[in-house]
């Protein structure tokens, strides 16, 4: 049963991955089509064709490779400056004007007479902009909708204020929370007042206890001061005198660092608990500073991800691939033994951080993102609308066919990429346990 479970976790993973490529690519082509671009093919996948549909003018189809998706639309780049697209130059000296007129070459190909209005490049730099922001919002959209159907309908884990483990010693940070109690450390103060695992608790120091997160802060707060705990046990109210302690923890705000604070030794149980419109935004603003700072760090992650090939620690909070991210799909529907809603739960909350992964990647402002082509439609609309403040000639449209090095390099950079992520997710994945 549980490897059953795990396969259909994986299943539901990808198909997951590949309805998310198919709505990105959505995200692009609806507005070119509405703002007249033409648009040959929508592909999801890369590599042979397995099946494909032509409606109208547009191919529609699924290819071999699972690994990303495409919308072709006619006239992405312009012709050179003061040519005629159908006499585009073919040849060239140096490398990177070839590169750039053999892309011109290949783009107008099949370009007639008709399709000249209907060109990417031809349409003002705003429309540019949401057509090419279509497809990272369309992800920020998946993300706010799965995020909600957790949050506001199944729900998720928080913590409470039932009591679910008492320590049995005070064991500061510093010294290591996982090693075992010794004879020198000092008894807990939950455990020197009488606490036990089940119990209820409802006011500190004559304060009602409102949440775990409410008394954890009022813990923390109130030092080695002694106060009266109440709590109930078995249906019955009971109160108790405790003196916290005060040992180094992690600081709440800031977890690299530790502060003194106050200290009880119980550990909150658990309890599915539906949130509300807030929640859901504090958790996507949650998802996007974590992913824009997992971006910013991803060439020092992905060296240490390029040791652990070779035998070196893999860095659990590190970048994984999709088959990676495969595998820990089918652990998370079968760690611990969940239901069937906390499974459910797992797999969209995994599939939301992987589309807010995926908006703020492909906004990155360098080709062949869509931040690059929307990198080049704001520096279009800088250059014209300077151009008119000075009473000087229209400079024309950006020619990001100049940036196709930049393009082809970092193209390249990302197949080696996810290549060594294959690698390292075969030999030594990141595993949930």
């Amino acid at each position: 049963m549980t490897a059953l479970v795990f396969a259909l976790g994986v299943v539901l993973f990808v198909l997951g991955v590949a309805v998310s490529i198919a709505l990105h690519e959505l995200g692009h082509m609806y507005p070119a089509k509405k703002f007249g671009v033409k648009v040959t093919q929508f592909f999801v996948g890369f590599g042979t064709t397995l099946w494909s549909f032509r409606r109208g003018e547009t191919e529609y189809g699924l290819k071999s490779i699972p690994l990303g998706g495409y919308v072709r639309l006619v006239g992405m780049l312009p012709p050179e400056k003061d040519t005629d697209p159908h006499e585009v130059r073919r040849s060239n000296t140096g490398l990177f004007t070839q590169l750039a007129a053999d892309a011109r070459q290949a783009e107008y190909e099949h370009v007639t007479d008709e399709d000249l209005p209907r060109l990417f490049y031809r349409l003002p730099w705003w429309k540019k902009v949401i057509v090419m922001g279509g497809g990272p919002m369309m992800n920020v959209v998946i993300a706010v909708v799965l995020l909600s159907i957790v949050i506001l309908g199944i729900g998720t884990a928080q913590p409470t204020t039932t009591v679910a483990a008492v320590s049995d010693c005070a064991i500061p940070a510093s010294s290591g929370a996982q090693r075992a109690c010794t004879a020198d450390d000092p008894v807990a103060p939950a455990k020197a007042a009488g606490l036990e695992p089940g119990d209820v608790i409802t006011t500190f120091d004559g304060r009602e206890v409102a949440s775990w997160d409410d008394l954890s802060r009022t813990i923390r707060a109130n030092g080695d001061r002694e106060v009266e705990l109440g709590f109930v046990r078995d249906g019955q109210e009971r109160m108790v005198d405790v003196r916290p302690s005060v040992l180094a923890r992690a600081d709440l705000d800031d977890p690299d660092t530790t502060v003194q604070v106050g200290f009880l030794g119980v550990s909150p149980g658990s309890a599915v608990q539906r949130g509300d419109v807030g929640d859901v935004a504090s958790q996507l603003g949650t998802y996007v500073t974590g992913t824009a700072e997992a971006i910013v760090h991803l060439p020092v992650r992905m060296i240490d991800v390029t040791k652990a090939a070779f035998g070196g620690e893999r860095d659990p909070e590190g970048p994984i691939g999709v088959v990676g991210a495969s595998r820990l799909s089918g652990e998370l529907v079968t760690y611990d033994d969940p239901t069937w809603s906390e499974r459910a739960a797992r797999l969209l909350t995994l599939l939301a951080g992987l589309n807010m992964f995926l908006a703020l990647f492909n906004l990155v402002p360098l080709l062949p993102f869509d931040g690059g082509h929307i990198a080049g439609a704001l520096w279009e609309a800088l250059r014209r609308g300077w151009a008119r403040l000075r009473r000087r000639p229209d400079p024309g449209y950006v020619d990001v066919a100049r940036a196709l090095p930049v393009s082809y390099a970092v193209g390249g950079l990302l197949v080696v990429m996810s290549v060594i992520l294959l690698y390292v997710d075969i030999v030594n994945p990141v595993r949930l346990t």
